[in-house]
């Protein structure tokens, strides 16, 4: 039986899994989970109960509820609760409705998965079912190209030996091919559907986890036992490739497969604005207490004093008690109509919290989403992939994330391998000189494409097209500008470059001046690759001209490697266990040095169209100790012996002869500047073997490999001992392909204060390679820390060890600055007086020469540094740090790692990934962004924004989330201030009424004052509203930076907005009850009416939150005019139809107060009163103490005016990165020990008919995969503990003194 575990009272945990293949009724006994995937939230049952609680948490929505309930009672309300009750229930399905879409989204993608198709065995006969009904316990059938659906253990598959390989992208992000190995006594049962369906094997196994890399268990099956391991699962996820069929039993499904355990819970997300909204409006309802607990005393007093002796006036209410006599004191029906006025003032100064915010704050939120939405600049147009705003409650929260945490595979690259450049024999190939302007094109293939992408709207190109007389075309109008730009000079450019922005024919021998850099023609070679893009000619015609290092070195390319060539539909495909080994092959291929096939003995290449064998006498494996691998060979044309090695250069170079100083160190400058420009680079070295070296060689081989004691150093000596005094050949230069525009916008987001944490699954030198790629890590920086080790001690004692020498070696605070990469304000006194100074506005000008330090740490080591003993040890060096790069993370570590810096830095924290392992990353982030990548959309689905590009995440950040912050922030500044204004002339009307609660609006006034009269304007700034444009968000990253502190909203700013409404509301009521009190008009009529005070009030107030709303807009569109000096308009215009057409109390008080000259001078003195302090108080700060955003609002006004002088920067040739000369080493290299043995041993090759007289080996059609730990086989042999190098000698060649064969 099953074993638990008692945690609770009712709640058991499963310790230990048992399964019985093919047996449903023995599996259903347990409950298993079944394989349906829920990651929805509500049901039809459940959404209107959960939803309402979920929204009642909001404080502000419980507060109106309560006073919605109080406006029922007839005899404490003044105000019908139609007033409460309808923008209440607004907000309320306003909001469910939201939700009820994004859940509604997430169904369709639950569904879309739950339906997909499996091929299930059923009673011996193979039947489709969909996803949701597949059982613990079920045999399954998977195709190629098909994604797994649940965790099962492979049975059987179509490659020999058991093999099948996966693409685990959905996992762990990586892109390689992996290999995973069935058990060779269940591998004879093929794909036959009896035998599969008689197959009862009992499986024990462990219990449901999150532990992608691990997995334990044993297969019991006809009396013998099995032991499992994560080499014979297949996970949910994973994509099955290049296998035909596989079958498996499943072991864990739906929520308990492993990739659903590192998928983290979906979590409500509050911005920080809600979480002090909450805050500020229980210190809004204390106050509103505190008035009318004031207001309640101040009447009980009132009615002892005065109130008792106007009973005959002023009667009591009903409730009160009667008393015969009546008493002198009557105490008890004071204290009864003072109980009675709390509420009563509790419902008429509920409007200092109107329920009204919160329908203005979904409106904007709303609105904000269809701007992220339609931004054409967001939109990617070669997937036909917008932006999309996924939900619409954390727009504000965009300005002010402070943490980024991003996924490497995917999101900052595009998983693409190209080979760039090379140097060979100290000469360097790849680069392009520009012969316009002497500088070298460093993006060749993007040249155009980056300056059109400047950002400039005249930048945009015109179709090409050939014109009807003759060979013309019509050439776009940047490159126009471009020819004039380079003669052109002085202040009259600008006339003339405006003159050049339209479309001009010219002839076509002048266009093609323009374009000088073209790829090189491949085309006279058979086998070359269509995509595959070279643009340095020299190299192609070395080749051609038979250059003899040139050959030797795409020789060695096209041989020392572990690719597997196939041929399929009559072209000729590379299989490659990593990207770097395919993308080297590719190009010795497109060069003419032609990969053909390979069997476990020999290698057949063409080279320069002749063909070529060799006969592969061994593999010297590659691993992350040795990082380099080799290959003997020997040749059949002429007998001899070659080693060709390759391999990290800090590796390679100790190993080399003595010599040959000029090309070493040529070869090491060209190192150093590739690796400046962030390319992965190789070092290929060769050696040529004497007959009998290589058998004495080899004889000690045999010794060292068999050996009892110290089998691996004596086997690390051998390896040593041959690859040895080699010769430098020269070295590649590979670029692991960025997204467009990546390092500007890491560059842009750490220029804005943001800290960009890289947490990937990759290997610790390829990330640390893209870091340096992508300028996150740069050379300038003072240290980079690596913290590689496994246990706990180590780990906590680097972590020590680097925190103290980051404390000693930088006192000053890191500078984030990157001057080369964006432009500062900088202003001049000659224009703007001598108060601005020269980069004031922006503090990263100060340079203390501190280059900042990086943080590496690997996955085995992030295990001890998330302990609860060191994790604030951790993020007190990460925090320290410039940059982070977290390696050979699972999905669970990236979001503990999050939720690590949530917890204890308080700081607003983003998450962007492509894939299904950042899905938990994406959840715990306050704010998730999915990028429609090459993964799938599990990663979108999840997110709160999608984006197609990487790069998009800075306009995302920058212009639309700071513009939200800044548009949310004064939107609730305003909002408060004339609420306060409107709602506070009631309290000091109630020195003047008594304290009886009398307002002094009218009551519709006060019911369609927030809802008509001052909405519109409101919410137009909240929406449209922008203090600097989009060009200048991006051009001056630091405007960003007031949202880390939350400068624009907090408790500091709401309480001078209140200060100002009190002060507003005291100045609306003093002067006109001054003017108004004992007033008489001209003929004699009296004026001091309460209607007519309460209509002069209410029109007043109206301008006077209208002039306010236009002082505080930045910036004018033909909305804000419409709503600004509409709301006045529409102020009178409803006035006068709601009391003459409907008969409303106030009929014609408004009318009369317009008659008489006193309004007139009371609306003027009021106004100037109210208006002309915020001016002066505006003016002197923003002329004395001006803020960033002030300064750079100043330049764009001014520089809206004048010539546009960027075309300087927009015309340079396009570069994607800074190029500088670099002293690290820039290897990286994506393979994996194992592969070697599985080559040369023909476990993965099919079996074919020998050829005796074979020149080109049999044919491949299985794909290379990685094979680390690869298990163990059914001979008895663990791959993973084989010495790297196995000799076998052929039979029928004991005795031959030509050659020996070598086998892994």
């Amino acid at each position: 039986m099953m074993k638990f575990n008692s945690t609770g009272d009712s709640q058991t945990q499963e310790i230990e899994r048992r399964i019985r293949a093919n047996d449903p009724a023995f599996n259903t006994k347990f409950s298993y989970a079944n394989n349906y995937i829920k990651t929805s939230k509500y049901t039809v049952i459940t959404f209107l109960p959960l939803n309402l609680f979920e929204q009642f948490q909001r404080l502000a929505n419980f507060y109106f509820l309560c006073l919605l309930v109080l406006q029922l009672i007839p005899v404490i309300s003044s105000l019908t609760p139609f007033t409460t009750a309808v923008p209440l229930i607004l907000v309320l399905a306003l909001t469910a409705v939201k939700d009820a879409y994004d859940d509604f989204q997430r169904h369709r993608s639950d569904s879309q998965v739950n339906n997909r198709k499996s091929l299930v065995l059923r009673n011996g006969h193979l039947v489709e079912e969909r996803w949701f009904k597949v059982q613990v316990g079920d045999v399954i059938r998977m195709e190629n190209d098909q994604f797994v659906a649940a965790d099962v253990l492979i049975l059987s598959t179509s490659e020999p030996n058991g093999l099948c390989y996966i693409e685990t992208a959905e996992l762990d992000g990586e892109t390689n091919l992996k290999c995973r190995q069935c058990l060779i006594e269940t591998a004879e049962m093929g794909q036959e559907p009896e035998n599969l369906g008689s197959f009862d094997g009992d499986i024990v196994c462990e219990p449901p986890n999150n532990h992608l890399n691990k997995f334990e268990g044993t297969l019991t099956w006809k009396g013998k036992r099995y032991a499992l391991d994560n080499d014979r699962v297949l996970l949910r996820g994973c994509i099955l490739r290049n296998t035909q069929w596989c079958y498996g039993v499943v072991i864990f499904a739906g929520r308990d497969t492993k990739l659903m355990q590192n998928s983290g819970k979906t979590k409500f997300k509050r911005t920080s604005i809600d979480r002090l909204l909450n805050f500020i409006i229980l210190g809004i309802v204390f106050f509103l207490l505190s008035m009318c607990l004031f207001c309640t005393i101040a009447c009980a007093v009132w009615e002892l004093m005065i109130g008792q002796h106007f009973r005959v006036y002023l009667p009591w209410d009903e409730l009160i008690p009667r008393e015969e006599p009546p008493k002198e004191e009557p105490i008890e029906g004071a204290v009864i109509i003072s109980l009675l006025v709390f509420f009563s003032y509790a419902i008429i100064l509920n409007t200092v919290v109107p329920i009204s915010l919160y329908v203005s704050v979904e409106v904007i939120r709303l609105l904000q989403s269809f701007l992220i939405n339609w931004d054409l600049k967001m939109y990617h147009e070669a997937s036909d992939t917008p932006a999309k705003a996924r939900t619409t409650t954390l727009n504000e929260e965009l300005g002010q994330i402070e943490y980024i945490f991003s996924d490497k595979t995917g999101t900052l690259t595009q998983n693409i391998m190209t080979f760039n450049k090379c140097t060979i024999a100290g000469k360097s190939y790849g680069e392009v000189i520009d012969p316009r302007t002497g500088e070298v094109f460093e993006n060749l293939e993007k040249c155009d494409e980056t300056m059109l992408d400047s950002g400039d709207k005249r930048f945009v190109k015109s179709p090409i097209k050939a014109s009807s007389g003759g060979h013309s075309i019509k050439r776009s109008r940047l490159e126009t500008v471009n020819e004039e730009y380079l003669d052109t000079t002085g202040p009259e450019s600008s006339q003339l470059l405006d003159s050049k922005l339209h479309d001009s024919d010219i002839p076509l021998h002048d266009m093609k001046k323009l374009h000088t850099v073209s790829p090189v023609d491949f085309s006279k070679n058979p086998y070359f690759e269509p995509k595959f893009r070279f643009y340095d000619q020299s190299l192609y015609d070395a080749v051609l001209n038979g250059d003899r290092d040139v050959h030797m070195f795409f020789r060695h390319l096209a041989l020392c490697h572990t690719v597997m060539a196939d041929e399929r539909l009559g072209k000729l495909e590379y299989q490659a266990q990593s990207p770097d080994e395919n993308a080297l092959v590719s190009a010795a291929r497109n060069f003419e040095f032609v990969f053909k096939e390979r069997t476990p003995d020999s290698i057949t290449i063409t080279a320069v169209g002749v063909e070529e064998v060799y006969d592969l006498l061994c593999i010297l494996d590659f691993n992350n100790v040795r990082k380099r691998m080799s290959v003997v060979l020997q040749s059949r044309a002429d007998d001899r012996i070659y080693l060709l090695c390759k391999g990290a250069d800090s590796i390679v170079y100790e190993r080399l002869e003595v010599g040959s100083v000029d090309i070493k160190s040529r070869t090491q400058e060209h190192l150093n500047k590739f690796a400046g420009e962030g390319l992965r680079t190789l070092v290929l070295a060769v050696k040529e073997l004497t007959l009998e070296y290589f058998e004495d060689w080899k004889n000690r081989h045999h010794e060292a490999s068999t050996s009892m004691v110290n089998r691996e150093e004596k086997l690390d000596t051998i390896y040593e001992e041959i690859e040895r005094d080699m010769k430098l050949i020269g070295a590649t230069a590979i670029e692991d392909k960025l997204q467009d525009g990546v390092s500007t916008c890491i560059a842009n987001l750490i220029q804005a204060d943001i800290k960009v944490w890289v947490l990937t699954g990759d290997k610790q030198e390829t990330a640390i390679n893209i870091g340096y790629s992508c300028q996150l890590l740069t050379d300038e920086m003072n240290d980079i820390f690596i913290v590689d080790t496994a246990s706990f001690e180590e780990v906590k004692s680097q972590l020590l060890k680097f925190l103290d020498a980051l404390q000693k070696g930088s006192c000053a605070p890191v500078d984030n600055s990157r001057l080369g990469d964006m432009s500062l304000v900088t202003f001049s006194e000659s224009e703007f007086g001598p108060s601005f100074h020269a980069g004031d506005c922006d503090s990263s000008h100060d340079h203390d020469g501190n280059g900042g330090y990086a943080l590496i740490v690997n996955g085995h080591s992030l295990v001890h540094a998330l302990n609860p003993q060191l994790e604030q040890l951790f993020l007190e060096l990460a925090s320290q740090c410039k940059a982070v790069i977290c390696c050979r993370v699972t999905p669970l570590q990236k979001a503990l790692v999050v939720e690590l810096v949530k917890k204890f830095k308080k700081a607003v924290t983003l998450a962007i990934g492509d894939g299904a392992n950042d899905v938990s990353m994406i959840k715990t982030a306050h704010i998730g962004v999915g990028i429609s990548g090459q993964e799938g959309l599990q990663a979108v689905l999840a997110s709160d924004y999608s984006i197609a590009q990487f790069r998009y995440l800075e306009r995302l950040l920058l212009v639309h989330g700071r513009w939200s912050y800044y548009r949310m922030a004064k939107f609730l500044r305003y909002f408060f201030y004339k609420n306060f204004a409107f709602t506070l002339t009631h309290f000091w009307y109630a020195f003047f009424c008594g304290f009886s609660a009398q307002t002094v609006f009218d009551p519709m006034f006060i019911s369609v004052y927030n809802l008509f009269y001052t909405s519109l304007p409101v919410l137009s700034i909240g929406v449209f509203d922008q203090d600097c444009n989009d060009e200048n968000s991006l051009r001056y990253p630091k405007l960003y930076t007031p949202g880390h502190l939350n400068l624009l909203f907090n408790k500091k700013e709401f309480f001078k907005s209140a200060l100002h409404g009190f002060v507003t509301s005291c100045v609306l009521f003093v002067v006109p009850y001054g003017t108004y009190n004992h007033a008489m008009s001209a003929d004699g009529q009296g004026l001091s009416d309460q209607m007519l005070f309460g209509s002069v009030v209410s029109t007043i107030l109206v301008v006077v939150v209208t002039a306010q709303v236009a002082l505080d807009t930045s910036y004018w569109t033909v909305f804000n005019h419409i709503t600004i000096w509409g709301s006045v308009l529409f102020f009178f215009v409803l006035h006068y139809l709601y009391n003459f057409t409907i008969g409303g109390r106030y009929l014609g008080s408004l009318t009369k107060a317009l008659q008489e000259a006193s309004f007139w001078f009371t609306l003027v003195l009021t106004v100037m009163f109210l208006i002309i302090p915020v001016l002066a108080w505006r003016f002197y700060f923003n002329d004395v103490h001006p803020t960033l955003s002030d300064r750079v609002r100043l330049k764009q006004r001014v520089s809206s005016a004048k010539t546009r002088q960027a075309f300087d920067k927009a015309f340079r040739t396009p570069s994607a990165r800074r190029s500088r000369r670099s002293l690290r080493s820039s290897y990286a290299f994506a393979h994996q020990e194992g592969f070697g043995p599985l080559i040369t041993s023909g476990k993965i090759m099919r079996k074919t008919k020998s050829n005796n007289n074979h020149t080109a080996g049999s044919t491949v059609a299985s794909l290379v995969s990685s094979v680390a730990n690869f298990g163990t086989s059914s001979g008895g042999v663990n791959l993973s503990r084989t010495p790297r190098i196995t000799m076998v000698t052929p039979q029928g060649q004991e005795h031959s003194n030509k050659q020996d064969s070598v086998r892994l």
